[in-house]
């Protein structure tokens, strides 16, 4: 049998002894080009980074929650009709923002564990419960770069929680997300009042959404705007503003 001339596969006595290699190797960070391949995939995160706009906003009698319809892929539109809120509970909904699979995987996940919650019990998960374990998912690292936010109607009144990727989470009267916050966010803290209604909070909303779309480049082509009361959550299309303003 041919003995094998690559230096990588010969049993040489300083394989055989070990050197300075660990018996079980390798471990964590030991793979070759360790620190070349994580700042190539650094890169590629930066080029493929996506963006969006969604705001949500608690009223007296419900919450308004809107976003654009446009998915990017680093400088490319991907889509130009993406639904980025989604119902997960019976009074509850949740914006999308950041990686589309990590938000498609933490929906179904939210949606089936609410389900077993009301089959268990009997009764609705509450929405300090819901946004809780929302936290919770998106402590653990499974759902990475995910920034939703989270919307709904319990007992208590009407609730609008801010979550980040690491599972950091915040009660508020309005909070945005994605790539054209601050400029949603300017309109919210000059529009926003506890005493609005569920048609002027849409139109706040609405607004919001408008003036990311005019200064973010990937946020644009349309706004869905759902509605959240005790009745149930309502989702709309709209390929214009001027029907919300």
């Amino acid at each position: 049998m041919r003995t094998p001339t690559n230096q990588d596969f010969s049993r040489t006595q300083e394989r055989l002894d070990g050197g300075d290699r660990p018996v079980f190797g390798p471990e964590i960070g030991e793979f070759t080009n360790t620190d070349e391949r994580l700042a190539a995939a650094d890169d590629e995160d930066k080029e493929m980074k996506t963006g969006t706009t969604t705001v949500g906003l608690s009223t007296e009698h419900g919450v308004v929650m809107a976003t654009d319809m446009r998915a990017s892929a680093g400088r490319m539109v991907s889509s130009k009709d993406v639904q980025k809120v989604e119902q997960i509970h019976p009074n509850a909904a949740l914006t999308i923002a950041g990686s589309v699979s990590a938000a498609q995987s933490l929906i179904r996940s939210l949606r089936s564990e609410t389900s077993l919650y009301e089959t268990r019990r009997g009764k609705d998960m509450s929405m300090e419960a819901l946004s809780t374990l929302t936290s919770n998912f998106l402590r653990s690292g499974a759902f990475f770069i995910v920034s939703p936010l989270l919307g709904g109607v319990d007992e208590d009144g009407t609730h609008v929680y801010s979550l980040d990727p690491l599972g950091g989470m915040m009660e508020e009267d309005y909070a945005v997300s994605g790539s054209g916050s601050q400029y949603a966010l300017g309109v919210l803290e000059q529009e926003y009042d506890e005493g609005l209604s569920v048609e002027e909070a849409k139109s706040v909303a609405a607004h919001a959404i408008q003036s990311a779309v005019e200064r973010d480049l990937a946020s644009g082509n349309g706004i869905n705007v759902a509605v959240v009361t005790d009745e149930g959550v309502e989702i709309t299309k709209h390929k214009d503003f001027e029907s919300l303003l």
